[in-house]
């Protein structure tokens, strides 16, 4: 199919566009990547009047650490480029390594964070690093810049914090503590599938004693957001990470988490598969602690 007619801008700052957005005579969308929006355009399950093509805004354009240590991606970064960037290879493993599930490389070297991230869908791997990471969201709109966690960022499936006339600018990633460890597993039909069901863990180890410190257990596939599972995350704070407190999180998976069956997958296929990755998960970031 084709999409309907639309007119097409191409605004040079943050201002112009968010006029652009906040304009009530005519519907418009956000195009950056256009990965989920191009499809949804030529199966006509979105019909914008205008596009407003944020790629030639200067600012938006950049990934950095500013001067508090926090890495800011702007809403035009490409997911391969961010992947790429020195800064986030060496402090925010995490995320590249999400993105490296993403789709497959003509996808990443298209999409861009910020779109995937307000695209929202809760099968998509960014939005579960996002909340694993405790990533904040700058969106701009007619009313001024506010800043939004992750955990009051994803609403509902594909439904996030942002009005319709307000862009989001930037993700901003805390500075990760000196002594942590990540991991990043998905269960895919195939590579480049979006996960059937998947987990985002990150540890922080207390060196004198030799435990875990903090734990953050994050599950996409798994809910209409990602789900954060504080009951895991307990079994693993005060341990060492052993066999007995990565049973104790799996025990926790399959008591608290509550995916739902579709097409793809049942619940319990997925509560099983969250489980056994959450230990494998929980091993390989407590090695690299």
């Amino acid at each position: 199919m084709k999409p309907t007619s639309f007119d097409y801008t191409a605004p040079s700052t943050v201002g112009e566009a968010v006029s652009l957005l906040a304009d009530e005579e005519r519907e418009a969308k956000v195009v950056a990547g256009g990965q989920s929006l191009i499809p949804m355009l030529n199966m006509r399950l979105a019909r914008p009047e205008l596009l407003v093509d944020i790629t030639r805004i200067p600012e938006l354009g950049r990934v950095h650490v500013d001067e508090s240590g926090n890495l800011r991606i702007g809403a035009a970064v490409r997911q391969a480029h961010a992947a790429a960037d020195n800064a986030v290879r060496d402090g925010w493993p995490l995320l590249g390594a999400a993105i490296g599930h993403i789709g497959h490389p003509q996808i990443r070297n298209r999409g861009t964070v910020c779109g995937s991230l307000a695209h929202h869908d809760p099968a998509a791997e960014l939005p579960t690093a996002a909340l694993a990471l405790d990533a904040r969201f700058v969106i701009t709109g007619p009313r001024g810049t506010r800043t939004v966690t992750a955990e009051d960022f994803f609403v509902a499936t594909f439904s996030t914090a942002i009005d319709p006339d307000e862009l989001l600018t930037e993700v901003v990633f805390p500075p990760p503590s000196a002594h942590h460890g990540w991991a990043f597993e998905e269960l895919a039909r195939r590579h480049g599938d979006f996960a059937t069901v998947g987990v985002a863990v990150v540890l922080e180890r207390d060196t004198a004693a030799g435990t875990v410190r903090t734990a953050r257990v994050v599950f996409c596939g798994a809910g209409p957001v990602p789900v954060r599972l504080p009951a895991a995350e307990d079994a693993l704070v005060g341990s060492d990470a052993g066999e007995q407190a990565r049973a104790a999180a799996a025990r926790a998976v399959l008591a608290g988490l509550t995916p739902s069956d579709d097409v793809h997958a049942t619940a319990e296929y997925r509560r099983e598969g969250a489980a056994h990755l959450l230990v494998h998960a929980c091993t390989t970031a407590w090695e690299r602690c």
